[in-house]
């Protein structure tokens, strides 16, 4: 019972944030950290936390990614669940973690997916976008 409650009070916690963020006025500014930079085509943006054990599965592909396509995906990290984390989980409009988005060079959004995506998946989303290693 006490795990139930102290899980219930961190999500309470973190919807806490995200609207506290959403009180102050901030807008969608702070995405615009996220876009491709230099001649990077794609940013993949991954939301999610340390201390979840799907976005811990997840940490080795982002890795792999960010290494086997260096200077055409910028790969970039927000946990969340974490106070300078938390107001891209709103800006992303995001449900659930882990949240995978992929913004174009402009910042469009091109691609999104939940849950745990497998490299194999996210390599297939990238070559039918022009991106190959």
């Amino acid at each position: 019972m006490r795990k139930y409650f102290e899980r219930i009070t961190l999500i309470a916690l973190l919807f806490a944030g995200l609207y506290v963020v959403a009180a102050e006025g901030k807008d969608n500014a702070a995405i615009s950290d996220d876009l491709p930079q230099g001649g990077e085509q794609v940013t993949f943006v991954e939301l999610g936390s340390v201390n979840c054990i799907p976005c811990k599965k997840m940490k080795p592909i982002v890795d792999a990614i960010e290494k086997e396509y260096a200077g055409k995906v910028r790969v970039v990290f927000h946990d969340v669940w974490r106070p300078e984390g938390s107001p891209y989980g709103y800006l992303y409009g995001i449900r659930l973690i882990p949240v995978q988005v992929f913004l174009d060079k402009n910042g469009k959004e091109i691609a999104r997916h939940e849950g745990y995506f497998p490299k194999d998946d996210i390599e297939k989303l990238l070559a039918d976008h022009g991106i190959t290693k």
